[in-house]
């Protein structure tokens, strides 16, 4: 068990990287997904760029989906969104830093999808099999078809078992002809992903770098706070709990030793310190108020440092301190007298 826990805080305290390391599996896995995916294209005109479109981006869709989903700051950042003003203002430019980390994340695993996708061909086959030039890639001296029959005929091409128009145009050349504009259209694709990724993560700092630091310090602080305010609640919770547990034991010894003319135990010393952790929260209410509030009007982002000692050369010399500095001796004298 210890052994999780501590898997479990490296997690948490690397949390950037193990998000990384899961988008990288999810991608491995939509590759994966692809080649283990028994692909039948319908070989039907209403249906074979329906089906062929949707391989290509239903499931890239989905696992957009799942790299929000499995990302632990969407719900901090939903929340973010949805909180009212209260005595904090919401930054936009932070909620946005988050949004698009976390977007680019997620486009991992679809990029990979939709790559394999269009190198292997298989979906713009069976989707624009119907649009294949027939008067430059087949056979002009065929007699001639209706429209509905030269569809027909066509969308059998990515079936060659029931394909019947050798005639009209070869099946092989019509596949060949589909599969090399789709590895056109991949690589192009991955170019295209490549090249915003390079634009994305190197050129936006340089532009905008004190914004960029800005909303980066923001965003960690969000998360972090939104961790130590669970930890807190936590602690808080386990504190509560256990004093009222122990309140009730007593209560109940309290009536044994009424009952049988025996001397009540000991409250353990432990008690203090947990009632100390309260914090003066004590009452269900009371808990449900400051939850409330933290929601509604979260604490101003502003300290209070102390006020800096006078004679340093750079700030309050040749003011007298505000809270000046009691003699030893006299306080001796005092406490001695009390």
């Amino acid at each position: 068990m210890d052994k999780f826990r501590m898997v479990f805080q490296f997690l948490q305290s690397n949390q950037e990287s193990f998000m990384n390391g899961i988008c990288g599996i999810m991608a491995l896995a939509s590759a994966q997904m692809y080649s283990a995916f028994d692909f039948n294209c319908p070989c039907l005109p209403c249906y074979n760029l329906a089906y062929g479109l949707g391989i290509l981006l239903v499931p890239p869709f989905i696992l957009f989906l799942l790299g929000f989903v499995l990302n632990n700051n969407i719900s901090m950042l939903a929340e973010e969104w949805k909180r009212p003003q209260g005595q904090r203002k919401k930054d936009r430019a932070v909620l946005r830093y988050m949004f698009c980390s976390m977007a680019q994340r997620a486009m991992i695993a679809p990029v990979v999808w939709v790559s394999v996708t269009l190198l292997d061909g298989k979906c713009i086959t069976c989707a624009f099999c119907t649009s294949v030039p027939v008067e430059i890639l087949g056979n002009t001296s065929h007699p001639s078809l209706s429209q509905g029959e030269m569809k027909r005929v066509l969308a059998r091409i990515p079936c060659k078992e029931i394909y019947n128009g050798q005639e009209l145009i070869a099946n092989e050349v019509a596949i060949r002809y589909l599969r090399c504009i789709s590895q056109a259209l991949g690589w192009c694709f991955v170019l295209l992903m490549t090249t915003l990724a390079f634009l994305v993560r190197s050129l936006r700092p340089c532009f905008t770098q004190a914004a960029f630091l800005k909303s980066r310090y923001w965003s960690h602080y969000i998360d972090i706070e939104r961790k130590l305010f669970d930890e807190t609640c936590a602690e808080h919770a386990r504190s509560f709990a256990k004093v009222c547990i122990q309140q009730f034991f007593e209560g109940m010894s309290t009536d044994l030793a009424a009952a049988h003319c025996h001397p009540p135990r000991k409250a353990p010393a432990d008690a203090g310190e947990a009632a100390e952790k309260l914090l003066g929260i004590t009452d269900q209410g009371t808990m449900n108020m400051a939850l409330k509030s933290w929601h509604r009007c979260k604490p101003p982002l502003h300290l209070h440092p102390p006020a800096l000692p006078s004679g340093n050369g750079w700030a309050g010399e040749g003011q007298p301190p505000a809270n000046p500095p009691v003699p030893r001796r006299e306080t001796a004298a005092y406490y001695s007298r009390v």
